[in-house]
């Protein structure tokens, strides 16, 4: 039973559910190490219940090009990036004035981003002048 997390049934909803509970129980929002450190765990637990049930989906089931598995969907169900997407989201959630949005393995920030285009630059951000939005995504 999750204590955390509710109504989980795609990786988008974990992700999104994890963003807003990092915004309320990180440390430097005044929540503590032991919420953060069951959230974390709980969301491994979830994460590869998830995967596993996408996987087990597309054993035998090609997709439209013939494939198995899409790149997108085997990036966005691999552990390793989802755990550097959970890194940059600790790093960036206790900015003022910034929207995100998670999209696959895409990190988006809008808002008031000036003050942080330092730091957004170091994290491996970059910017995106079409859309006046900062992005990152996992290298791998």
């Amino acid at each position: 039973m999750a204590k955390y997390f509710e109504n989980i049934s795609t990786l988008e909803q974990l992700r999104k559910q994890y963003k807003d509970l990092l915004k309320k129980h990180h440390p430097d929002n005044g929540g503590n190490v032991a919420d953060m450190q069951e959230i974390n765990a709980e969301y491994d637990k979830l994460f590869k219940i998830l995967k596993d049930r996408h996987e087990s989906k597309a054993t035998g089931n090609a997709d439209s090009q013939g494939t198995k598995q899409s790149d997108y969907s085997r990036n966005m169900y691999d552990w390793e990036n989802d755990k550097a997407l959970r890194e940059v989201l600790e790093k960036i959630i206790n900015f003022n004035g910034i929207d995100i949005e998670i999209a696959g393995q895409w990190i988006w920030i809008s808002g008031n981003t000036y003050a942080y285009k330092k730091e957004l630059k170091e994290i491996g951000f970059k910017w995106a002048s079409t859309k006046k939005q900062w992005y990152w995504h996992s290298e791998r």
